[in-house]
């Protein structure tokens, strides 16, 4: 299916580069406990800076490129407005639409919204947050990850990322 776009009434005004942090973390540290399944697995804050000028939407992707099966996509987030300036911390949400009018595409294992990281027993697995600045708003009825990375194709005026790890107990 070829996503439809359509133009929203104003963009972002531009601020810089673009920027991403999660939680009150540095990059490479890792993930607190609540936001995994040994925690509550709440989503964490993210938040950003820096809008591109031309921005119509934001996306943010969540992957786990150390999953045992290939690279696993635990938060799919799209269509959100560039001026919110964050997602809220929060416990994982099966909606499809966020508070702020974001809409949540389904992870790797067909659930929508945050699916909390839980890399197998003694092991360590990295957690890239990806933030892209689109110029479209993307309009499908259902996304997964290959759909939004075919609607961003084209469309990426910039990207950021963050990484954080998470090592479970055995």
């Amino acid at each position: 299916m070829v996503p439809s776009v359509q133009q929203p009434v104003q963009s972002a005004a531009s601020s810089g580069t673009l920027t991403l942090s999660v939680d009150s973390l540095s990059p490479g540290i890792a993930l607190p406990k609540e936001y995994t399944c040994d925690g509550a697995g709440e989503s964490p804050k993210v938040s950003w800076s820096g809008i591109p000028a031309g921005t119509k939407s934001l996306v943010l992707i969540v992957d786990d490129p150390d999953a045992p099966a290939g690279t696993f996509t635990h938060w799919l987030v799209y269509n959100i407005p560039p001026a919110s300036g964050e997602l809220a911390q929060g416990p994982t949400s099966a909606t499809k639409v966020l508070s702020n009018d974001a809409q949540q595409g389904e992870s790797s294992n067909g659930f929508r919204g945050y699916y909390y990281p839980c890399p197998p027993p003694g092991s360590t697995h990295r957690y890239i947050f990806r933030l892209y600045a689109a110029d479209i708003y993307i309009t499908l009825p259902t996304a997964d990850r290959a759909a939004i990375d075919k609607a961003l194709n084209g469309h990426t005026l910039e990207k950021t990322e963050f990484i954080t790890t998470y090592t479970r107990g055995k």
